[in-house]
């Protein structure tokens, strides 16, 4: 018979991603060995290869537990079926809010992907354009001009840059923090989208 997981299994395996996102984030994901992040987890380096057979793996799960916690934020906001504007708020308050929790493994997903092998790398990304959809699909319901025009993911991006950037400036230990600049971000964003005109080569075609 299999032996069993041990009791807080889960956990530890938890808190070892956590800590290793924070040493790729801060020092960079070729600079880090596994020796090191057995250190940071108070593990012995056998010990750290029982839960991650090797880097890449501890690489991956990280970007991809990150990537699949945002595809489950975009489909349970979608699940509240609300009125468009309110359904693109939504999404924006909860990505604000879940980025920062996840600041390290955010900073992993989207600078040391690419160090993957190709299949593996693939299948995160293709997570993650899913993601991104279901942000541009919200945007094209509110501007269906936009949508027609295939404009409605330049758009989305140029917002996930106004809520990545938080990360540089941001001071955790501040007066201002995520949950009270997120419903900002959205004024932002949906004051804004209403005023945007479409680039005049474009305007033609819709």
């Amino acid at each position: 018979m299999p032996r069993g997981r041990a009791r807080g299994y889960d956990d530890q395996r938890e808190q070892i991603l956590a800590r290793a996102a924070r040493l790729f984030a801060q020092r960079g994901y070729p600079a880090t060995s596994m020796n090191e992040v057995a250190r940071a987890c108070g593990l012995s380096k056998a010990t750290l290869y029982h839960y991650f057979r090797d880097k890449p793996a501890l690489l991956a799960s990280i970007a991809e537990g990150h990537v699949q916690r945002l595809h489950a934020l975009v489909a349970e906001v979608g699940a509240e079926r609300l009125a468009p504007e309110p359904h693109l708020r939504e999404l924006i308050r909860r990505i604000v809010l879940a980025y920062a929790g996840a600041q390290h493994a955010h900073r992993v997903l989207t600078d040391d992907v690419r160090f993957l092998g190709a299949a593996e790398r693939e299948r995160i990304l293709d997570k993650q354009r899913e993601v991104v959809a279901g942000f541009a699909r919200a945007v094209g319901t509110l501007r269906p001009d936009f949508a027609h025009a295939r404009l409605a993911k330049p758009t989305t991006m140029l917002l996930f840059g106004m809520i990545n950037w938080l990360f540089t400036w941001l001071d955790s230990a501040g007066e201002l923090d995520h949950s009270t600049l997120a419903p900002m971000v959205a004024d932002l964003f949906l004051g804004g989208l209403p005023a945007l005109k479409l680039p005049r080569k474009l305007a033609a075609t819709v």
